[in-house]
């Protein structure tokens, strides 16, 4: 029987596929997090030296998703195969470097588990076939562009701007919703946002909102058309004002102290696209009943 088949027939098969699959690729989203933003600033460093016609600097070592090795921090230490088990190898470690005993950060394999359990979701929630498949692409992309955004207030273009078009790619064989919705959901999604932050900028004359939330939108616009955008906005301006106040107080911090849009409208926009159709069903029916 082919393995298309066997997963099919047998969906704990495809669940527990993707959960180990899921694993992995939290791995390597570990990486992706903590290097893409500093490769990013190595290029945009090197953009502003030759616009402002300015010697460039020495060249420096290698340094991409694949190279150097993943080392500790701390001493340099070179993680083995065996240390880099997802979780397993954390909880063998008790959570500190086999070099030096520094202690490793919680972030990885926390990473590590989200994605394996949403991938498992998203695997039991579709089955197998092309809709679960192509929405564990994005379910990854999500949850790697929210970490970096949480972390540096950084939606990078190359994660974003490659499921904008895969949205749309998916949906030109009417996957989710068809062609014309997802375009119109691109296109919305970028000028409600866009059409915020200028509002607010007018008004205030400070800028609102990074650009990078319009196009974040308008990907999941892309994915999930039109119909998903009320939604999605919704429920992220609802968690991001409740969690954004808490994180305030807990920080002490002040109200003008930036917080990161993007991990909200991707958690609304991953749920607006799963259970869109079901949770503004029972909006109406509840509205209904009333």
């Amino acid at each position: 029987m082919p393995l298309n088949e066997i997963l099919t027939v047998y969906p704990l098969a495809f669940i527990v596929i993707a959960c180990i699959v899921g694993l992995l690729v939290g791995s390597f989203l570990n990486v992706v997090i903590w290097r893409l933003p500093k490769m990013l600033a190595r290029e945009w460093r090197a953009q502003a030296l030759d616009m402002l016609g300015l010697p460039a600097e020495p060249a420096l070592p290698t340094y991409n998703l694949l190279l150097p090795h993943s080392q500790c921090p701390h001493c340099d230490h070179r993680i083995r195969a065996w240390e880099n088990i997802p979780v397993l190898s954390y909880v063998f470690l008790r959570g500190r470097c086999a070099g030096c005993a520094a202690p490793i950060s919680k972030r990885y394999p926390l990473t590590e588990l989200a994605c394996g359990v949403l991938s498992g979701f998203v695997a039991w929630h579709f089955g197998f076939g092309w809709p679960a498949l192509m929405v564990l692409l994005l379910t990854w992309g999500l949850l790697a562009m929210s970490l970096i955004d949480a972390e540096h207030q950084l939606l990078p273009d190359v994660l974003v701007l490659p499921l904008l078009w895969l949205g749309l790619i998916v949906n030109s064989f009417g996957l989710f919703v068809p062609l014309t919705e997802a375009l119109w959901g691109a296109v919305a999604g970028y000028l409600a946002l866009w059409s915020v932050f200028w509002v607010f900028k007018l008004i205030t004359g400070k800028d609102g909102m990074g650009h990078g939330d319009f196009k974040l939108l308008a990907m999941l616009g892309a994915w999930g058309g039109w119909q998903i955008l009320p939604l999605t906005l919704l429920l992220s301006s609802l968690v991001g004002a409740v969690i954004g106040l808490i994180m305030l107080r807990l920080r002490n911090a002040q109200t003008s102290t930036p917080i990161p849009f993007g991990p909200y409208l991707a958690i609304a926009g991953w749920i607006a696209l799963l259970w869109g159709g079901q949770i503004t069903a029972f909006y109406w029916q509840f509205v209904g009943l009333q």
